[in-house]
C-alpha cells in the first residue's frame, strides 16, 4: 500500500488507541522537532521495537514522531505512543522503487516539515540517504544486524547503513565491524545498546495467571521445567542445536529420579520456512524426545514467558549484533545460556571472565551441543536459593547497563546534537 497517494486522512479518535494512518501534508499544527523513522514492518524484530521506543521518546519530549513502514503486529503499540504510521513501500528492495521511494520521501519530509530522517533497515536506507541528501536534512541510521558481507556488491549495499550523518551501532560488537568494513571514524559512529524496559520486564509484576495461561497454551505440565529459546524459527538461530542437546540432556536424565522433568519450548514464528521447522520436527523424533519439544509460534506476553521458564537459551551459530533476549531474560531474573559470539559476550557475565559468584549467566560455543547440554545441567542443579541470588544479579546488570531510559535518552541526544534541540533534556 503506497501512503504517499492523495486522499483523507484516516484516524479513530477515542479513549483506546488507534494505528494513526496520516496522509502528508494534512493537519500540520505549529512546527516543533518532527523526527521521520523508516524500516521495513513493524513486525516483530528488535529494530521494530526500538522504532516504536524512540517515538514514544520523541513524542514524550515535546516532538513528532513519523514512522514510513509497511506495518505490522506493533502498529498499535505505535499509535499508543504517540507515534503517527504512514503505509509506505519501505520493504522493497527494487532498485526502481528505491529511487521512486526516494522522491517520495523527499516531498513527505517538505510536506510534513521533518527535521531529520533515521533509517533502520538496508533497503529503505538507500531512499532515506538520497531524500535527505536532497533535502539537506540530518540522515542517521541504526546498524542492527551483523549484515553478511560475501563480495564487494554486498558490501557496497550494506554500506549504506555507514553513511550517515551519525551511525548508531546497537552495540560495541557491532560497532566493530563498521570500523572494519568501513572505516567509519570515530566521529561520525555512536553505540548505544539495546534498552529493556525493566517496568514491564519486571518479575514482581507478572500475574500468576499470565504464566499459568502461557504454560497451558504450550502444554506444559505444572511439575515440568521449561526450557525457553526465543527466536524466530529459522537456522542460524540454533534451533537444531538446541535440540542436540535437548537429546543429550534426556539421554542422561534416563532413569534418574534426580534429574527434573522438563521441556523445551521454541517461542517464534517460522516466518515461511516450513521444510526448516520439519527439519527440526524429524531431528526431535529420531532423538525419541518429540513428546519434550513445543513450537508455540509467535508470544507476544515475553516478560511472562521468560516468567514461566527455568532457563533461556541463546543458541545462535552466528553472530548477534545485540540479542535481546539475552538481557531480557537476566531482567527477568531467568537464568541464561548464550553463545560465546558477537554481542551477547558484552550483555551476558560468565566465567571465566568473571568469578562464578559474580556470573548472570553461561556462555557456550556456537554449535556445541554437548556443551550446552552441560550448561543445561548446571542449571538444572541450582539449588533455589543461588537461582535466585544469581537471577537478582542480573536484573541489576541488565538495569544499571541496559535500560530503557539509557537508549532513549542517548538516541535523543544524537537527535540534538543534529538539531541544536534539547529533546534529551525534555524527555
Amino acid at each position: 500500500m503506497d501512503g504517499l497517494n492523495d486522499g483523507g486522512l484516516t484516524r479513530e479518535r477515542g479513549r483506546r488507541a488507534s494505528v494513526q494512518i496520516r496522509r502528508p501534508g494534512e493537519n500540520v499544527t505549529q512546527h516543533r522537532p518532527t523526527i521521520l523513522q523508516i524500516i521495513p514492518e513493524l513486525d516483530t524484530g528488535g529494530a521494530e521495537l526500538a522504532t516504536v521506543e524512540i517515538a514514544d521518546a520523541v513524542t514524550k519530549a515535546g516532538g513528532r514522531a513519523l514512522v514510513l513502514s509497511e506495518g505490522g503486529r506493533l502498529a498499535e503499540r505505535l499509535a499508543a505512543a504517540g507515534g503517527e504510521l504512514i503505509p509506505f513501500p519501505a520493504a522493497t528492495k527494487n532498485p526502481a522503487r528505491i529511487l521512486w521511494n526516494a522522491r517520495r520521501i523527499r516531498e513527505l519530509a517538505v510536506a510534513e516539515g521533518v527535521d531529520l530522517i533515521h533509517a533502520r533497515s538496508r533497503a529503505p536506507a538507500w531512499s532515506a540517504l538520497i531524500a535527505a541528501r536532497k533535502a539537506h536534512l540530518p540522515f542517521v541510521t541504526t546498524y542492527h544486524g551483523a549484515y553478511g558481507e560475501k563480495g564487494r556488491i554486498k558490501n557496497w549495499y550494506n554500506g549504506v547503513m555507514a553513511r550517515a550523518d551519525v551511525v548508531i551501532a546497537n552495540s560495541d560488537y557491532t560497532a566493530g565491524l563498521i570500523r572494519a568494513r568501513y572505516a567509519t571514524p570515530n566521529e561520525r559512529l555512536v553505540v548505544i545498546q539495546r534498552g529493556v524496559d525493566g517496568a514491564r520486564f519486571d518479575p514482581a509484576a507478572i500475574a500468576p495467571e499470565r504464566v499459568a495461561a502461557l504454560r497451558r497454551s504450550w502444554g506444559v505440565e505444572p511439575a515440568q521445567r521449561v526450557i525457553l529459546h526465543a527466536a524466530r524459527i529459522t537456522g542460524w538461530k540454533g534451533q537444531s542445536t538446541v535440540i542436540a542437546a535437548a537429546a543429550i540432556l534426556a539421554g542422561r536424565a534416563a532413569g534418574s529420579e534426580a534429574v527434573p522433568d522438563w521441556v523445551v519450548v521454541f517461542a517464534g514464528d517460522h516466518q515461511g520456512r516450513a521444510e526448516y521447522k520439519s527439519r527440526l520436527v524429524e531431528q526431535a523424533r529420531a532423538a525419541g524426545i518429540a513428546d519434550r519439544i513445543r513450537f508455540a509460534g509467535h508470544v507476544d506476553d515475553m516478560p511472562a514467558a521468560f516468567r514461566a521458564a527455568h532457563v533461556a537459551v541463546v543458541a545462535s551459530t552466528e553472530p548477534e549484533a545485540f540479542g535481546r533476549a539475552a538481557t531480557e531474560a537476566q531482567v527477568m531474573a531467568c537464568p541464561v545460556i548464550a553463545t560465546r559470539l558477537g554481542a551477547p559476550q558484552e550483555t551476558v557475565l560468565a566465567t571465566p571472565a568473571v568469578a562464578a559468584g559474580q556470573r548472570t549467566g553461561w556462555l557456550v560455543p556456537p554449535g556445541d551441543g554437548a556443551a550446552l547440554a552441560d550448561a543445561l545441567a548446571e542449571t538444572m542443579a541450582l539449588p533455589a536459593p543461588d537461582r535466585e541470588v544469581l537471577g537478582a544479579r542480573a536484573r541489576a546488570h541488565v538495569l544499571d547497563r541496559f535500560s530503557l531510559a539509557q537508549m532513549k535518552s542517548q538516541t535523543l541526544a544524537v537527535y540534538d546534537r543534529l538539531l541544536g534541540t534539547r529533546l534529551a533534556g525534555d524527555a
